[in-house]
């Protein structure tokens, strides 16, 4: 099995055409892997349509295998449906106690602190993109030796977002104030919007290719149509920055924004072109929040504050909150704690300062067990769950480090 998910992400990596010649390293106490580096200057940027920078330029092939990469994708579409399928028909089958952490399942995708991991939305390949805080992208085939390593940005990457409709592009957002879209059949990392403000975080509901929702400046809102190439609307939504943004699945129209102001708010995005912009719901946490997600039904919505609480709103108008403490005292190098929903509504996930991943439960109402191993060497403060792989979470290191955990 092990071997056949190494071949799938192969194919995937060459339908991305991201391979290139990677430079061995030594490995460290962690199994780690080697990676190549791929760089340029950051060029005078005069206009922001015409921006590019170029993959070919880099060594990452030739255009060639056009028709394959046409078609790997094609089938990889087919295959990410017939996951979403079956994962369906398996919401509640994790157990706990299954999850353990291989030392091949260990990498080092990126030099420096991670500040954003994602898994690419497929169930055909397992596949890690790692954003840092100097503006590097690192791809990683879980359980393969080498990575690749990119810079599209000069500052911390705050977003990565995959097209599940398009494997092979993938929007990034920077610290810098620009947006730009990986598109890897034209080989290029495409400028598509800059910014004199920061952007703090990127997100796109399921239902929605075209317009892209970030956080710009201090408390604004910005929503991107790729259509018209341009801003649909800008509204400040709170008195500071923005840390993350989230779509109900049950019902997009209705978002969650998380502030370091204090605050958490819900709004109907039918409402938010008026002159006054008025929240459903506010909730308010003794110190900034840094996260606040819905479950995956959509009913409950969960808090993430550096107060050291997280809070899990649920009920019809998410009336009911139950608090649970989080000891999330982490040092200003390490990215701060943000808990993540598995695979349903019964449990959260959570990087702990012992290097652990606590495992929160919805029902009871606290800690219920924490994830440790031997291989473990730094903090896991980002992480992220597979849409279409039940027990597969990657927690990702201020040391570039992506540890995959499966279950047995």
């Amino acid at each position: 099995m092990r071997l056949e998910n190494i071949r799938r992400n192969d194919e995937m990596m060459a339908a991305l055409k991201l391979h290139s010649k990677a430079i061995q390293l030594k490995r460290p106490r962690v199994s780690t892997k080697a990676y190549s580096v791929k760089s340029e200057n950051k060029p005078k940027i005069q206009t922001p349509i015409v921006i590019r920078r170029s993959l070919r330029t880099r060594g990452l092939g030739t255009p060639s295998d056009a028709s394959f990469v046409q078609s790997l994708i094609a089938i990889a579409q087919m295959e990410v449906q017939a996951s979403r399928e079956k994962l369906g028909k398996k919401e509640s089958s994790l157990r706990l106690e299954s999850l353990y952490l291989d030392p091949q399942n260990v990498a080092r995708v990126v030099p420096g602190r991670i500040t954003d991991v994602r898994f690419f939305p497929s169930g055909n390949v397992k596949m890690i993109a790692a954003g840092n805080n100097v503006g590097n992208v690192g791809f990683w085939n879980v359980g393969k030796s080498q990575v690749h390593l990119y810079r599209p940005h000069h500052a911390p990457i705050s977003g990565i977002l995959i097209q599940p409709h398009c494997l092979s592009k993938m929007y990034t957002s920077c610290y810098d104030g620009i947006l730009r879209l990986m598109d890897a059949e034209k080989e290029i990392f495409d400028l598509v919007f800059e910014s004199d403000e920061s952007i703090y975080t990127l997100s796109q509901p399921t239902n929605e290719a075209n317009c892209l929702y970030f956080s710009e400046g201090s408390g604004g809102l910005t929503i991107w149509d790729n259509r018209i190439g341009k801003r649909s609307s800008h509204q400040v939504l709170h008195k500071r920055r923005i840390n993350t943004i989230d779509f109900n699945c049950e019902n997009p129209r209705i978002i969650a924004t998380s502030s370091s102001d204090g605050t958490v708010c819900t709004w109907d995005l039918r409402y938010t072109d008026a002159d006054k912009v008025t929240a459903l719901r506010k909730f308010t946490h003794e110190r900034g929040v840094q996260s606040a997600y819905f479950s995956p039904s959509g009913c409950s919505l969960a808090t993430t504050s550096v107060d050291a609480t997280i809070v899990i709103y649920s009920g019809v108008n998410l009336e009911d909150a139950a608090v649970i403490y989080h000891n999330k005292q982490n040092s200003t190098l390490v990215s701060t704690f943000r808990a993540k929903w598995g695979w349903d509504d019964l449990y959260l996930f959570v990087g702990n300062t012992k290097r652990g991943v606590d495992v929160v439960s919805a029902v009871e109402r606290k800690t219920v067990m924490t994830l440790e191993s031997p291989h473990l060497s730094a903090i896991q403060s980002r992480l992220d769950t597979h849409s279409y792989e039940i027990g597969m979470l990657a927690g990702a290191t201020m040391g570039g480090q992506v540890y995959i955990w499966t279950s047995r």
